[in-house]
């Protein structure tokens, strides 16, 4: 597992998969998340599909320094930096749920350098006009955000106690985070499936080795402002959400898909917020070339 070292003095852990010459794709990880969930159980199909995914460990998260008070628009910083380190002159970018504003973030941001971006089941600002942040999200998650809004102390408390009972109990249901969720059919179709579960069971185990504090600092900046707004975006996006997405709801999608200049949408009527680990880089290759 390759390091980096900040100009701030943080340590970012990143990993390569595919093709050295291939077209090079950071793959930014959902919530909670680690670089692991990012990476194609078969190596050997991301090299013959022609790519190069990189991925990394948002700061707290995995084997990266935690960056207390971070906003969406401080991952620029990183991901040029991971760029720098690999020699990557440009690069496209793909974030799914929670990675989704992150992606869009490297759009606005790293425009001379992004060549398009995806933004996958990813949610709108949370100040956004013109949408109920909330409408059509799952009970669960409107009580996670509202820890959040409640501040540091209160989210941090309840996500350690999330994060232990989860870590407990990945061996046996690497499922169990969203074990209290009314997910769609699709959503827990998908989360049966062996090579599903074995991306969740490494990549979560990952995510929560330093305990929630990752999953805090997302959730946190979730809530505040981004530090860039969406229509500074001058890049190719594609903004794809599911229409049965009870974590996300597709109303975000929507949203962002009006509101990104530019941006072409799917709407996919037959998923929720899953993807299986081929669709994933089905997708990869559609968006990126």
């Amino acid at each position: 597992m390759p390091f980096l070292d900040t100009a701030d003095g943080r340590r970012l852990a990143y990993e390569e998969q595919g093709d050295p010459g291939g077209l090079s794709v950071f793959v930014i990880h959902g919530t909670p998340g680690s670089r692991l969930i990012g990476l194609h159980p078969d190596p050997e199909r991301v090299r013959a599909a022609g790519l190069r995914l990189i991925t990394y460990d948002r700061p707290g998260y995995g084997a990266s320094t935690r960056h207390h008070g971070r906003r969406v628009v401080d991952c620029t910083p990183d991901i040029a930096a991971i760029a720098d380190e690999l020699r990557l002159e440009t690069f496209a970018v793909t974030g799914s749920s929670g990675g989704g504003p992150h992606a869009l973030a490297a759009a606005a941001r790293l425009a001379e350098r992004v060549t398009r971006a995806e933004c996958n089941v990813g949610v709108v600002p949370y100040d956004a006009a013109d949408i109920d942040f909330f409408e059509g999200m799952d009970p669960e998650n409107v009580t996670e955000f509202g820890w959040a809004l409640a501040g540091e102390p209160t989210l941090a408390a309840e996500l350690e106690s999330a994060a232990t009972k989860a870590r407990a109990q990945l061996d046996a249901d690497p499922a169990a985070l969203f074990g209290d969720f009314e997910l769609s059919d699709a959503d827990r179709a998908v989360l049966a499936r062996q090579d599903v579960q074995e991306v969740f069971r490494a990549g979560l185990r990952e995510a929560l080795a330093q305990g929630a504090i990752g999953w805090v600092d997302d959730d946190l900046a979730f809530t505040e402002p981004w530090g860039f707004d969406v229509s500074e975006i001058r890049v190719p996006v594609h903004v794809r959400y599911g229409v049965t997405d009870v974590l996300v709801p597709a109303a975000h999608g929507a949203w962002l898909g009006a509101n990104v200049p530019g941006a072409t949408v799917t709407a996919d009527t037959e998923s929720g917020h899953m993807s299986t680990p081929d669709e994933v880089l089905d997708r990869i290759q559609e968006f990126a070339r």
